[in-house]
Protein backbone atom coordinates (compact mmCIF):
# COMPACT_ATOMS: atom_id res chain seq x y z
CA UNK A 1 0.00 0.00 0.00
CA UNK A 2 1.21 3.50 -0.88
CA UNK A 3 1.79 6.02 1.87
CA UNK A 4 -0.81 8.33 0.32
CA UNK A 5 -4.22 7.80 -1.21
CA UNK A 6 -6.78 9.84 -3.12
CA UNK A 7 -10.48 9.11 -2.60
CA UNK A 8 -13.19 9.94 -5.16
CA UNK A 9 -16.81 9.61 -4.01
CA UNK A 10 -20.32 11.00 -4.00
CA UNK A 11 -23.57 10.23 -2.23
CA UNK A 12 -27.06 11.53 -2.94
CA UNK A 13 -28.71 11.72 0.49
CA UNK A 14 -30.60 14.63 2.03
CA UNK A 15 -28.62 16.69 4.52
CA UNK A 16 -30.42 18.90 7.04
CA UNK A 17 -28.61 22.18 7.72
CA UNK A 18 -26.19 21.39 4.91
CA UNK A 19 -24.40 24.74 5.16
CA UNK A 20 -23.46 24.07 8.79
CA UNK A 21 -22.59 20.48 7.91
CA UNK A 22 -20.09 21.81 5.34
CA UNK A 23 -18.38 24.01 7.95
CA UNK A 24 -18.19 21.16 10.46
CA UNK A 25 -17.01 18.68 7.85
CA UNK A 26 -14.21 21.01 6.80
CA UNK A 27 -12.88 21.05 10.35
CA UNK A 28 -13.16 17.26 10.56
CA UNK A 29 -11.14 16.84 7.36
CA UNK A 30 -8.50 19.27 8.61
CA UNK A 31 -8.26 17.30 11.87
CA UNK A 32 -7.24 14.29 9.75
CA UNK A 33 -4.73 16.38 7.77
CA UNK A 34 -6.62 15.70 4.56
CA UNK A 35 -6.52 17.95 1.51
CA UNK A 36 -9.04 18.10 -1.30
CA UNK A 37 -12.32 19.56 -2.47
CA UNK A 38 -15.77 18.62 -1.21
CA UNK A 39 -19.09 20.04 -2.32
CA UNK A 40 -21.98 19.82 0.14
CA UNK A 41 -25.58 20.51 -0.84
CA UNK A 42 -28.99 19.69 0.56
CA UNK A 43 -28.97 16.71 -1.82
CA UNK A 44 -25.70 15.14 -0.62
CA UNK A 45 -21.92 15.03 -0.89
CA UNK A 46 -19.43 15.11 -3.77
CA UNK A 47 -15.76 14.97 -2.99
CA UNK A 48 -12.17 14.13 -3.76
CA UNK A 49 -9.86 14.04 -0.75
CA UNK A 50 -6.26 12.99 -0.35
CA UNK A 51 -3.89 12.19 2.49
CA UNK A 52 -1.94 9.42 4.13
CA UNK A 53 -3.54 5.99 4.03
CA UNK A 54 -4.35 5.97 7.74
CA UNK A 55 -6.21 9.27 7.57
CA UNK A 56 -8.07 8.16 4.46
CA UNK A 57 -9.16 4.95 6.21
CA UNK A 58 -10.45 6.96 9.18
CA UNK A 59 -12.30 9.30 6.86
CA UNK A 60 -14.05 6.49 4.97
CA UNK A 61 -15.03 4.79 8.22
CA UNK A 62 -16.49 8.02 9.60
CA UNK A 63 -18.46 8.82 6.45
CA UNK A 64 -19.95 5.33 6.20
CA UNK A 65 -20.80 5.35 9.92
CA UNK A 66 -23.30 8.13 9.19
CA UNK A 67 -26.57 6.39 8.18
CA UNK A 68 -27.11 8.99 5.47
CA UNK A 69 -23.89 8.02 3.70
CA UNK A 70 -23.54 4.32 4.49
CA UNK A 71 -23.87 3.34 0.80
CA UNK A 72 -21.05 5.64 -0.35
CA UNK A 73 -18.79 3.95 -2.88
CA UNK A 74 -15.21 5.19 -2.52
CA UNK A 75 -12.85 4.89 -5.48
CA UNK A 76 -9.36 4.62 -4.02
CA UNK A 77 -6.12 5.49 -5.82
CA UNK A 78 -2.65 4.99 -4.37
CA UNK A 79 -0.60 8.11 -5.09
CA UNK A 80 2.98 9.23 -4.57
CA UNK A 81 1.94 12.45 -2.86
CA UNK A 82 -1.33 14.17 -1.90
CA UNK A 83 -3.29 15.28 -4.96
CA UNK A 84 -4.22 18.72 -3.61
CA UNK A 85 -2.54 21.58 -1.80
CA UNK A 86 -5.37 22.73 0.49
CA UNK A 87 -8.62 21.47 1.97
CA UNK A 88 -11.88 23.04 0.78
CA UNK A 89 -15.41 22.04 1.78
CA UNK A 90 -18.09 24.32 0.38
CA UNK A 91 -21.87 24.51 0.44
CA UNK A 92 -23.56 24.84 -2.96
CA UNK A 93 -27.07 24.42 -4.30
CA UNK A 94 -26.21 21.14 -6.07
CA UNK A 95 -23.38 18.63 -5.72
CA UNK A 96 -23.07 18.64 -9.50
CA UNK A 97 -24.47 21.70 -11.21
CA UNK A 98 -27.25 20.91 -13.66
CA UNK A 99 -29.51 23.92 -13.13
CA UNK A 100 -32.37 21.46 -12.60
CA UNK A 101 -33.57 21.45 -9.03
CA UNK A 102 -37.19 20.41 -9.51
CA UNK A 103 -37.47 17.07 -7.64
CA UNK A 104 -40.33 16.10 -9.95
CA UNK A 105 -37.85 16.07 -12.84
CA UNK A 106 -34.51 15.18 -11.24
CA UNK A 107 -34.37 13.13 -8.07
CA UNK A 108 -31.50 10.62 -8.11
CA UNK A 109 -32.74 9.14 -4.86
CA UNK A 110 -35.93 7.97 -6.55
CA UNK A 111 -35.40 7.41 -10.26
CA UNK A 112 -32.29 7.03 -12.43
CA UNK A 113 -31.10 4.82 -15.23
CA UNK A 114 -30.33 1.20 -14.41
CA UNK A 115 -26.88 0.90 -12.83
CA UNK A 116 -24.56 -1.37 -14.78
CA UNK A 117 -21.56 -2.91 -13.07
CA UNK A 118 -18.32 -2.57 -15.08
CA UNK A 119 -18.39 -6.20 -16.29
CA UNK A 120 -21.96 -5.80 -17.58
CA UNK A 121 -21.07 -2.51 -19.25
CA UNK A 122 -18.16 -4.19 -21.03
CA UNK A 123 -20.46 -6.91 -22.33
CA UNK A 124 -23.07 -4.46 -23.64
CA UNK A 125 -20.92 -1.66 -25.04
CA UNK A 126 -20.38 -3.12 -28.54
CA UNK A 127 -23.95 -4.20 -29.23
CA UNK A 128 -25.73 -2.68 -32.22
CA UNK A 129 -28.73 -1.65 -30.13
CA UNK A 130 -26.61 0.29 -27.62
CA UNK A 131 -25.38 3.88 -27.63
CA UNK A 132 -22.59 4.83 -25.21
CA UNK A 133 -23.10 8.45 -24.15
CA UNK A 134 -20.36 10.57 -22.59
CA UNK A 135 -21.99 13.20 -20.36
CA UNK A 136 -18.76 15.02 -19.51
CA UNK A 137 -17.48 18.35 -20.82
CA UNK A 138 -15.35 18.95 -23.91
CA UNK A 139 -12.03 19.25 -22.11
CA UNK A 140 -12.68 15.92 -20.35
CA UNK A 141 -13.59 13.78 -23.35
CA UNK A 142 -10.97 15.45 -25.55
CA UNK A 143 -8.22 13.65 -23.66
CA UNK A 144 -9.98 10.31 -23.24
CA UNK A 145 -13.29 8.54 -23.95
CA UNK A 146 -14.75 5.14 -24.72
CA UNK A 147 -14.32 3.86 -28.25
CA UNK A 148 -17.26 4.93 -30.46
CA UNK A 149 -18.86 6.96 -27.66
CA UNK A 150 -21.25 9.79 -28.49
CA UNK A 151 -19.88 13.05 -27.09
CA UNK A 152 -21.60 16.40 -26.64
CA UNK A 153 -20.12 19.83 -27.35
CA UNK A 154 -20.54 21.46 -23.94
CA UNK A 155 -18.35 23.56 -21.68
CA UNK A 156 -19.95 22.22 -18.49
CA UNK A 157 -22.64 19.82 -17.33
CA UNK A 158 -25.32 22.49 -16.87
CA UNK A 159 -25.53 22.61 -20.68
CA UNK A 160 -26.64 18.97 -20.81
CA UNK A 161 -30.43 19.66 -20.70
CA UNK A 162 -30.24 21.82 -23.83
CA UNK A 163 -28.29 19.13 -25.68
CA UNK A 164 -30.87 16.37 -25.22
CA UNK A 165 -32.68 17.21 -28.46
CA UNK A 166 -29.53 16.15 -30.32
CA UNK A 167 -30.02 12.64 -28.93
CA UNK A 168 -33.58 12.15 -30.19
CA UNK A 169 -32.35 9.93 -33.04
CA UNK A 170 -31.23 7.38 -30.44
CA UNK A 171 -34.62 6.91 -28.76
CA UNK A 172 -34.96 3.43 -30.24
CA UNK A 173 -31.62 2.41 -28.69
CA UNK A 174 -30.46 1.48 -25.23
CA UNK A 175 -28.61 4.53 -23.88
CA UNK A 176 -25.72 3.94 -21.46
CA UNK A 177 -24.34 7.08 -19.88
CA UNK A 178 -20.91 7.37 -18.31
CA UNK A 179 -18.72 9.96 -16.59
CA UNK A 180 -15.65 10.00 -14.35
CA UNK A 181 -17.09 8.62 -11.12
CA UNK A 182 -20.81 8.28 -11.80
CA UNK A 183 -22.26 11.41 -10.25
CA UNK A 184 -23.23 13.23 -13.46
CA UNK A 185 -24.92 10.09 -14.77
CA UNK A 186 -27.34 10.08 -11.84
CA UNK A 187 -28.86 13.32 -13.11
CA UNK A 188 -28.25 12.77 -16.82
CA UNK A 189 -29.98 9.39 -16.85
CA UNK A 190 -32.87 10.73 -14.78
CA UNK A 191 -33.38 13.58 -17.25
CA UNK A 192 -33.23 11.21 -20.23
CA UNK A 193 -35.96 9.07 -18.67
CA UNK A 194 -38.04 12.19 -18.01
CA UNK A 195 -37.64 13.19 -21.66
CA UNK A 196 -39.06 9.87 -22.87
CA UNK A 197 -35.99 7.74 -23.57
CA UNK A 198 -37.34 4.27 -22.75
CA UNK A 199 -34.17 2.33 -21.91
CA UNK A 200 -31.51 4.21 -20.00
CA UNK A 201 -28.55 2.74 -18.13
CA UNK A 202 -25.48 4.19 -16.45
CA UNK A 203 -21.99 2.90 -15.74
CA UNK A 204 -21.88 2.39 -11.98
CA UNK A 205 -18.80 4.03 -10.50
CA UNK A 206 -17.87 5.60 -13.81
CA UNK A 207 -14.63 5.35 -15.75
CA UNK A 208 -12.51 5.04 -12.60
CA UNK A 209 -14.34 1.98 -11.29
CA UNK A 210 -14.38 0.45 -14.78
CA UNK A 211 -10.60 0.75 -15.00
CA UNK A 212 -10.03 -0.73 -11.58
CA UNK A 213 -12.40 -3.68 -11.94
CA UNK A 214 -12.09 -4.80 -15.57
CA UNK A 215 -8.91 -3.14 -16.82
CA UNK A 216 -10.46 -0.28 -18.76
CA UNK A 217 -10.86 -2.14 -22.05
CA UNK A 218 -11.77 0.14 -24.99
CA UNK A 219 -11.30 3.36 -23.04
CA UNK A 220 -9.09 5.41 -25.33
CA UNK A 221 -6.71 7.99 -23.89
CA UNK A 222 -6.61 9.06 -20.24
CA UNK A 223 -9.32 9.97 -17.76
CA UNK A 224 -9.45 13.59 -16.68
CA UNK A 225 -9.58 14.06 -12.89
CA UNK A 226 -10.15 17.18 -10.83
CA UNK A 227 -6.89 17.35 -8.91
CA UNK A 228 -3.19 17.96 -9.48
CA UNK A 229 -2.79 14.67 -11.39
CA UNK A 230 -5.00 16.18 -14.14
CA UNK A 231 -5.37 12.85 -16.01
CA UNK A 232 -4.85 9.21 -15.03
CA UNK A 233 -4.36 5.94 -16.88
CA UNK A 234 -7.42 3.69 -17.09
CA UNK A 235 -6.84 1.11 -19.82
CA UNK A 236 -4.36 -1.69 -19.14
CA UNK A 237 -5.85 -3.97 -21.83
CA UNK A 238 -5.68 -2.10 -25.15
CA UNK A 239 -4.53 1.48 -24.42
CA UNK A 240 -4.24 4.11 -27.14
CA UNK A 241 -3.57 7.88 -27.06
CA UNK A 242 -6.14 10.05 -28.84
CA UNK A 243 -5.34 13.66 -27.89
CA UNK A 244 -2.93 15.96 -29.73
CA UNK A 245 -0.92 19.06 -28.93
CA UNK A 246 -2.84 22.23 -29.69
CA UNK A 247 0.32 23.94 -30.95
CA UNK A 248 2.08 21.35 -33.14
CA UNK A 249 -0.44 18.51 -33.54
CA UNK A 250 1.77 15.78 -32.13
CA UNK A 251 0.20 13.07 -29.98
CA UNK A 252 0.22 14.02 -26.30
CA UNK A 253 -1.89 13.29 -23.26
CA UNK A 254 -0.57 16.19 -21.21
CA UNK A 255 -3.20 18.78 -20.31
CA UNK A 256 -2.29 22.13 -18.77
CA UNK A 257 -3.64 25.59 -18.00
CA UNK A 258 -2.14 28.49 -19.93
CA UNK A 259 0.53 30.20 -17.83
CA UNK A 260 -1.15 33.55 -18.50
CA UNK A 261 -3.74 33.79 -15.67
CA UNK A 262 -5.90 36.17 -17.69
CA UNK A 263 -6.26 33.46 -20.34
CA UNK A 264 -5.92 30.29 -18.22
CA UNK A 265 -7.20 28.20 -21.12
CA UNK A 266 -7.21 24.48 -20.46
CA UNK A 267 -5.65 22.56 -23.35
CA UNK A 268 -3.33 19.74 -24.39
CA UNK A 269 0.30 20.64 -25.04
CA UNK A 270 3.37 18.46 -25.59
CA UNK A 271 6.50 18.98 -23.49
CA UNK A 272 8.42 20.40 -26.45
CA UNK A 273 5.86 23.16 -27.09
CA UNK A 274 5.52 23.67 -23.35
CA UNK A 275 9.22 24.46 -23.20
CA UNK A 276 9.16 26.68 -26.29
CA UNK A 277 6.12 28.65 -25.10
CA UNK A 278 7.00 28.46 -21.40
CA UNK A 279 3.63 26.92 -20.57
CA UNK A 280 1.58 29.45 -22.55
CA UNK A 281 -0.92 28.66 -25.29
CA UNK A 282 0.51 31.29 -27.66
CA UNK A 283 3.35 33.76 -28.14
CA UNK A 284 1.00 36.53 -27.03
CA UNK A 285 0.30 34.80 -23.73
CA UNK A 286 3.99 33.93 -23.33
CA UNK A 287 4.84 37.64 -23.33
CA UNK A 288 2.01 38.67 -21.00
CA UNK A 289 3.31 40.66 -17.98
CA UNK A 290 1.32 38.54 -15.49
CA UNK A 291 2.47 35.19 -16.88
CA UNK A 292 3.04 32.66 -14.12
CA UNK A 293 6.23 30.66 -13.69
CA UNK A 294 5.92 27.38 -15.60
CA UNK A 295 7.26 24.41 -13.67
CA UNK A 296 6.48 21.80 -16.32
CA UNK A 297 3.12 20.74 -14.83
CA UNK A 298 0.81 23.52 -15.99
CA UNK A 299 -1.12 23.19 -12.74
CA UNK A 300 -1.59 26.38 -10.73
CA UNK A 301 -3.24 27.32 -7.49
CA UNK A 302 -6.16 29.53 -8.38
CA UNK A 303 -5.27 33.20 -8.26
CA UNK A 304 -7.54 36.29 -8.26
CA UNK A 305 -8.16 37.82 -11.66
CA UNK A 306 -8.92 41.45 -12.53
CA UNK A 307 -12.58 42.40 -12.49
CA UNK A 308 -14.47 41.67 -15.74
CA UNK A 309 -11.82 39.21 -16.97
CA UNK A 310 -13.49 35.89 -17.68
CA UNK A 311 -11.49 32.82 -16.67
CA UNK A 312 -11.32 29.88 -19.07
CA UNK A 313 -10.01 27.62 -16.32
CA UNK A 314 -11.28 24.08 -16.06
CA UNK A 315 -8.81 22.51 -13.69
CA UNK A 316 -8.95 24.99 -10.83
CA UNK A 317 -12.49 26.28 -10.57
CA UNK A 318 -14.71 23.54 -11.94
CA UNK A 319 -16.98 21.38 -9.83
CA UNK A 320 -15.95 17.87 -9.02
CA UNK A 321 -17.32 15.06 -11.21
Amino acid sequence: MSKYQTLLYYCYSHIENAEQFAADHLQFCKSLNLVGRIIVADEGLNGTVSGDSGSCAKYMTAVKADPRFKETDFKIDDVEEPSFIKMHCRYKTEIVHSGLRDPNIINPGKKTGIHLEPSDFREMMDRDDVVILDVRSNYEHSIGRFKNAVTLDMENFREFPEKINQLAKFKDKKIITYCTGGIKCEKASALLLHEGFPEVYQLHGGIIKYGKEVGGQNFEGKCYVFDSRVAVDVNSVNPVAISTCRNCGSVTEKMINCANPECNEHFTQCDCCGTLLDGACSEECKSHPRKRIYDGTGYYVKVPQPVNVKSKSRINDNVLD
